[in-house]
């Protein structure tokens, strides 16, 4: 039997582990690229001892918990009935379930091979890259006879993006596209790390116009289209612009949000979108404030996940 291991950061599941989600995070040397472990060690305690307060106010207003896991789970299943032959689980970086427990037990099931699938559509070190490397290196360690294969981006496929037009349809309904203005909102990087490389602008701009042409083929008229960027924090420069300026910017009062860069709905959707910027477009007198869900177990994009999976089993 072959195992599909999905990747994702992860977020807590109790108040109790809102420290260590910012604490793992905040240590891993792709995300604070300082070249001393002596410093990026202390930056991860400082951020996290003055953040976790107000996080765990944060995670308090979504249940006590991130909902990333709960969502996971389904997708898990869902993805497990179409593909009965494979062994389909999980992993994530900072909270459980850690990469070591699942490689313990694909080593207890003698599974020997593994496909992993990071749910990052567009590559970023910070992401992809970090989640590949810490199942790879935890895998040397534990498993050796464990053969990995991995998926780096699937942004440009017509599936994968059929599925995210789907979730926009469903979320207008009956409405006319052409009364809202649609924001594609992509998690936020900083811009030192944009230019050291990593590929992550290039591909979420690719994907919008990937997302426009395939609007415009359907005439699927919104009134305007805009890319921004959320999830800022410190005060150095990151991509722009941010989605509070650009909520500024918007002429029409009429907005829906797509977050591009998410798969799965996790705290930076639940809670920054849908309650933090609500907040905002209520304070700049919106008529109207939509946020889609994230494609999380879409039947679509299921579907594209099980064409995924068995194309590279071949």
């Amino acid at each position: 039997m072959k195992a599909v291991v999905l990747l994702n950061m992860g977020g807590p599941n109790n108040l109790d582990e809102v420290s260590l989600f910012l604490k793992n995070m905040f240590n891993d040397e792709n995300i604070i690229t300082t070249k001393s472990k002596i410093l990026r060690k202390f930056i991860a305690f400082m951020i996290t001892t003055l953040r976790t307060k107000k996080a765990k106010e944060n995670y308090s207003l979504l249940g006590g918990k991130s909902p990333i896991t709960e969502y996971t789970v389904k997708l898990v299943r869902k993805l497990q009935q179409k593909c009965p032959d494979i062994y389909i689980t999980f992993a994530m970086k900072y909270t459980p379930l850690f990469s070591k427990q699942v490689i313990l037990d694909l080593k207890d099931k003698n599974i020997k091979k593994v496909l992993l699938i990071p749910l990052y559509p567009h590559f970023s070190t910070t992401t992809t890259k970090s989640s590949l490397e810490d199942f790879i290196i935890t895998a040397k360690k534990l498993y050796q006879d464990l053969d990995i294969q991995f998926i780096q981006r699937f942004y440009k496929e017509e599936l994968y993006n059929k599925a995210i037009l789907q979730q926009i349809s469903q979320t207008m309904k009956k409405e006319k596209p052409e009364k809202y203005d649609l924001i594609f909102s992509a998690h936020s990087l900083p811009q030192k790390i944009i230019d050291k490389g990593d590929s992550y602008q290039k591909e979420i701009i690719d994907n919008v116009n990937i997302l426009k042409q395939m609007l415009q083929s359907q005439n699927i008229n919104f009134n305007k289209i805009h890319l921004a960027y959320q999830s800022k924090l410190g005060p150095i420069k990151w991509l722009g612009p941010s989605l509070e300026d650009k909520l500024k910017s918007i002429e029409n009062k009429n907005v829906i949000i797509y977050p591009l860069s998410f798969i799965i709905d996790n705290s930076e959707t639940e809670y920054e979108l849908d309650i933090e910027y609500r907040k905002i477009s209520q304070d700049l007198n919106f008529d109207n404030y939509k946020i889609v869900k994230c494609l999380n177990d879409n039947n679509t994009f299921i579907t594209f996940l099980e064409h995924l999976i068995y194309n590279k089993a071949n």
